[in-house]
């Protein structure tokens, strides 16, 4: 009778935490450059997402969104992010030595004055990351 309720306890505490360790991706929300150079359009604010995890993660449908606002959203192409790879998601510009990822939103997304936020979303909808500045 001890030892079983010794296991139910154990598996209460042990199981919650592997679940967690298996939804972790690593991958994080950085860094939000909200305030872009280019007047009233801002089209070089970005979102920085880095792998600080120790395994490639494919971003294959995830979904970057400025909740404060409901939209815009980006969904990604297939991409595998390495581990300790960093991409960034433009408003209104492509760059490819960060991933080539655009909002192709043509006017500023991350508000100067009242901060937002921004949240990263796996493919299966989870949030995975969120980040304010």
């Amino acid at each position: 009778m001890r030892k079983t309720l010794i296991i139910a306890v154990l598996l209460l505490i042990v199981l919650p935490t592997l679940g967690a360790c298996a939804k972790a991706s690593g991958v994080q929300i950085t860094y939000i450059f909200y305030d872009g150079l280019v007047p009233r359009a801002e089209s070089d604010e970005y979102v920085e997402i880095t792998n600080l995890g120790d395994q490639a993660q494919d971003l294959a449908h995830w979904m970057l969104m400025d909740i404060s606002e409901g939209y815009p959203s980006f969904t990604f192409p297939a991409y595998i992010l390495a581990p300790g790879e960093t991409i960034r998601v433009y408003t209104n510009e492509c760059h490819p030595e960060w991933g080539g990822f655009s909002f192709e939103y043509g006017r500023a997304i991350w508000n100067n004055s009242e901060p937002d936020v921004a949240v990263l979303y796996n493919n299966q909808g989870e949030e995975v990351s969120q980040r304010s500045y």
